[in-house]
């Protein structure tokens, strides 16, 4: 989008305008409710669309803005450790090209510090989704670090109080619909309202503790597929759960077994896992086993 300003214009309802039409909006709205049942657009998705033209042509401020929040390098992590990252990134491939080096480093610390607890069982693999990234992005990666290898990599959907293109807010707590952020060790399958799906529990306390208990789940959900995003410009939204593509969540499911980690990283995450001076001794006696 075009973020400069016209000069000399002053436009002082046009913020009025943005603000009145995302108050009316909420994180609530979502793409099916902004269509009519004939399938022609809703007057309130016309009237969005408008205000977003006119705003964005007026070069005011938007509220999805794509400028990714910085990502800070992990504390304390040793230089052999961080070349080591490094030098995965590069092996990965064009495949993760679009994930952030920063934010791989903070997956790979939290493995290597999870992994000697025994809170996660499953060795060398690890799932990161970057859920600063837009949610028209393919922003979940699954990775084996043994083999430096991306075995999937995939659209993830966030919860609809946490933001419209972009994840802006995240909640532990129960009603919030908020995507929380932290590291995570995947749990069993069962067959639920959205098909085969596989628990997750939340291992940062203050953060994602309550996702079990909030039935935050890995499922399939057509909202979360390119198709809609074709249709509507952007994925729809969950409840907090990473919701999967169709084509895809079998296999990611499967992939993610009893005991593997996956991190939810975004902006604020915090987490006692984060140690770099921890996963870089763990390195130096073990490498990515």
């Amino acid at each position: 989008m075009n973020t400069s300003r016209a000069k000399g214009l002053r436009l002082p309802s046009l913020g009025c305008l943005a603000a009145a039409a995302l108050l009316t909006a909420g994180c609530q709205l979502r793409a099916d409710e902004l269509r009519s049942t004939a399938g022609a657009p809703h007057p309130r998705a016309t009237a969005l669309a408008t205000v977003a033209d006119t705003v964005a042509t007026a070069a005011a401020p938007v509220p999805d803005s794509l400028r990714l929040t910085p990502v800070a390098a992990v504390p304390g992590v040793p230089d052999t450790l961080r070349q080591a990252i490094r030098q995965l990134h590069a092996a990965l491939g064009p495949t993760a090209a679009e994930l952030r080096p920063e934010v791989l480093e903070q997956a790979c610390v939290g493995y290597l510090t999870l992994h000697p607890t025994g809170r996660i069982e499953r060795a060398g693999l690890l799932a990161v989704a970057d859920m600063d990234l837009p949610n028209t992005t393919e922003r979940l990666w699954v990775i084996d670090l043994k083999a430096a290898k991306v075995l999937h990599r995939s659209y993830v959907a966030h919860g609809e109080g946490s933001g419209h293109l972009r994840a802006r807010r995240f909640s532990n707590e129960e009603k919030s619909a908020c995507t929380s952020l932290g590291f995570y060790r995947t749990a069993g399958t069962y067959d639920g309202i959205h098909g085969y799906s596989r628990r997750i529990e939340g291992l940062d306390k203050g953060q994602n503790a309550n996702a079990f208990d909030r039935y935050v789940v890995l499922h399939a959900a057509d909202y979360a597929s390119p198709k809609y995003i074709a249709q509507y410009g952007h994925l729809g939204y969950s409840r907090g759960c990473p919701a999967l593509p169709p084509e895809q969540f079998k296999d990611i499911i499967a992939t993610m077994r009893v005991g593997s980690m996956m991190l939810l990283s975004g902006p604020g995450v915090r987490s006692r896992w984060l140690d770099g001076p921890a996963a870089g001794r763990r390195f130096v006696q073990r490498g990515w086993r």
